[in-house]
C-alpha cells in the first residue's frame, strides 16, 4: 500500500472538519480530488475508511488507525520542515568548538553565554582540542570551529583573526625577578615554570621564547586551572607566562607583578578556524563578532 503525506493530511482534515467540503476548503483543493484520494487508498488497502451515509462523516475502524498514524507522523514532518527551514535561513545549526588554547575557556564562556541568547536554535558544545587533532577533526566535520593561535594553509579551511594578545611574565612580588623591568629567556634558567598541562610546542613561552633561545627551566610544574597557577605564583612557588587578558585582575594586586617578555614584547594572534563554506553563516559571523568584543573588554580590564 502506497501512503503519501497528502493522504494523511486528507484523513485528518476530514476527521477534524466532519465533511469533505469543509476539508477540501481547509486543504485548498476540491471535494472531487479528496474523494478520489480516499477511493484510491481504499482500493489499495481493501477496506473502507469511512462509515458511509453518516453525518457528520465518521471514520471506520480502519480509518481510525490511519488517523492515528497521521497524528503521529504529521507533527514530526512539520518539525523537520521547520528545522530544515531554519538551516536554510541560517537560524539553526550546530556549533561544536574545539579549543587549542587552554586559557581560552575563561574568555570563551561569556562569549557563548551571549551567543546562546541570540541563537537558541543552534546546538553548542565544547571539546578540548588539546586531547585530539582539532584541525583534522574540523575537516572531518566532527567539530565546526577550532580556536587556535597556529594558523595553517589548509584547503577548504578559513582562519579568521579574532584578536591579538601579549604573553606576559608573572611572578610573586617577593620574587627576585620582580625587580626587573623586562624578562628575557635567560632569566628562566634556574626557575620553576608553572604551565598548563599542554605539550610545550603549544605553549607560547616555549614556542616563542625558550625553545628558540635553547633555554630550559630548572623545573616545570603543570597545573590544570588558571586560579591555581595564580595561587602558586603568589606563594612564590614558581613563575608563569600567561596571556595578558588572563592576568587582567592581578595587575593591581600587590601579591603579583607582571612584566613584558623581551624588550620588544611578544605578540600572538588568536584565530577561529572554520570550514570555508560555513564561515559566512550568520550565526558563525555573530560568534566571531562576540569573541572580538569580549576580548576587547578583557584586555581593557
Amino acid at each position: 500500500m502506497h501512503i503519501e503525506f497528502r493522504h494523511l493530511r486528507t484523513i485528518k482534515a476530514i476527521h477534524d472538519t466532519g465533511g469533505l467540503a469543509r476539508a477540501a476548503e481547509q486543504l485548498g483543493t476540491t471535494q472531487s480530488a479528496l474523494s478520489h484520494q480516499i477511493k484510491g487508498i481504499e482500493d489499495q488497502a481493501g477496506v473502507e475508511l469511512f462509515v458511509r451515509r453518516s453525518k457528520p462523516l465518521r471514520l471506520s475502524a480502519a480509518g481510525m488507525k490511519l488517523l492515528a498514524a497521521a497524528e503521529a507522523i504529521l507533527p514530526q514532518v512539520a518539525a523537520l520542515e521547520a528545522e530544515f527551514a531554519g538551516l536554510v535561513q541560517g537560524r539553526a545549526g550546530r556549533l561544536h568548538i574545539a579549543i587549542e588554547c587552554h586559557a581560552c575557556f575563561e574568555w570563551l564562556f561569556p562569549v557563548l553565554e551571549a551567543f546562546r541568547k541570540a541563537w537558541p536554535d543552534v546546538d553548542v558544545d565544547i571539546r578540548p582540542g588539546l586531547a585530539f587533532d582539532a584541525l583534522p577533526a574540523l575537516r572531518r566535520e566532527e567539530v565546526d570551529v577550532v580556536i587556535s593561535s597556529d594558523p595553517e594553509t589548509l584547503p577548504g579551511t578559513d582562519f579568521t583573526a579574532l584578536f591579538d594578545y601579549e604573553p606576559v611574565f608573572l611572578a610573586s612580588s617577593q620574587h627576585p625577578l620582580a625587580q626587573r623591568e623586562v624578562i628575557e629567556a635567560e632569566d628562566f634558567r634556574g626557575q620553576t615554570l608553572i604551565t598548563y598541562p599542554v605539550d610545550r610546542a603549544r605553549l607560547d613561552v616555549f614556542s616563542q621564547l625558550l625553545t628558540p633561545a635553547k633555554v630550559e627551566p630548572a623545573a616545570i610544574r603543570q597545573v590544570e586551572l588558571t586560579a591555581v597557577i595564580l595561587l602558586l605564583v603568589a606563594s612564590n612557588r614558581g613563575v608563569a607566562v600567561l596571556p595578558d587578558w588572563v592576568v587582567r585582575q592581578v595587575r593591581y594586586n600587590s601579591d603579583y607583578v607582571t612584566r613584558r617578555l623581551t624588550a620588544r614584547g611578544l605578540t600572538r594572534r588568536l584565530y577561529a578556524a572554520t570550514r570555508t563554506e560555513e564561515t559566512q553563516r550568520p550565526y558563525m559571523a555573530h560568534l566571531i563578532r562576540l569573541a572580538r568584543q569580549e576580548a576587547f573588554k578583557l584586555q581593557r580590564g
